[in-house]
């Protein structure tokens, strides 16, 4: 497995609080929903490169994928839940300083979200979900014990062993801790046995600002980055462990 990035070391992480990135995220962020052939209308000042990203959504139905997608891309979340029918995509854009040159880049991050039932009744819709996906985000939510057991069976089918996808896992309704089936202990035992990260969003119904979402997306932003850095050669590969004798 190649090495992670460490948090930070290829993006400013805080760099949405910064005066310098209000105008950036007003005119990616607060607007209609963007399609996929859509794209913010920047002046020249404030002209970026673009980089492009397939991103899968995983998890059993009810878990929150679509909430999340809402979440992510700025957008209102719908006030009734109902299971989604086929292959649904909606794009985030985010923009992000690359810490060594201060250059920002906008990643655009089309997410793919699929209905559970949907999936298990027509087979050509997890490989289409999973075709050239550069990274997956496992959901569970922490008011459905089961979807937190079955974490372990998403990942084995969202991902395959030969793949170079990117992979966090999300833990959604965190805000309803009085209603928690999965506990902290828990949660941090599994990072540790499967090596990969879990961020935690708030419910559908509550109000999610760039503070709430910032964590996941410069981390997703972060390694997607780091992936294709190290496919051009542009980072050093990993040095072996030292062995002790």
């Amino acid at each position: 497995m190649a090495r992670l990035p460490v948090p930070g070391s290829l993006l400013v992480p805080d760099w949405h609080l910064s005066p310098d990135s209000e105008e950036y995220f007003r005119r990616t962020r607060h607007r209609k929903r963007f399609g996929l052939l859509d794209a913010p209308v920047l002046p020249p000042q404030l002209a970026v490169d673009t980089v492009g990203y397939k991103v899968f959504l995983c998890g059993k139905s009810g878990v929150g994928k679509t909430a999340l997608a809402a979440h992510l891309a700025g957008q209102e979340v719908p006030s009734l839940h109902h299971e989604t029918t086929g292959i649904q995509t909606s794009v985030v854009l985010w923009p992000a300083m690359l810490r060594a040159s201060g250059r920002v880049l906008l990643f655009r991050l089309q997410l793919w979200d699929c209905g559970e039932n949907a999936l298990r009744r027509f087979d050509h819709l997890l490989p289409a979900c999973k075709d050239q996906a550069d990274a997956v985000l496992f959901l569970f939510s922490f008011t459905d014990r089961t979807s937190f057991d079955d974490l372990s069976n998403q990942i084995a089918r969202g991902s395959d062993p030969s793949d170079s996808a990117v992979q966090l896992v999300v833990g959604t309704k965190f805000d309803l801790f009085m209603h928690s089936d999965v506990t902290e202990r828990e949660v941090r035992d599994f990072q540790q046995v499967w090596g990969v990260p879990v961020f935690r969003v708030q419910s559908g119904g509550a109000t999610v600002g760039l503070e709430d979402i910032a964590p996941l997306l410069t981390t997703l932003a972060e390694r997607l980055w780091h992936r294709d850095m190290q496919a051009a050669g542009l980072c050093a590969p990993p040095q072996p462990e030292p062995t002790h004798s």
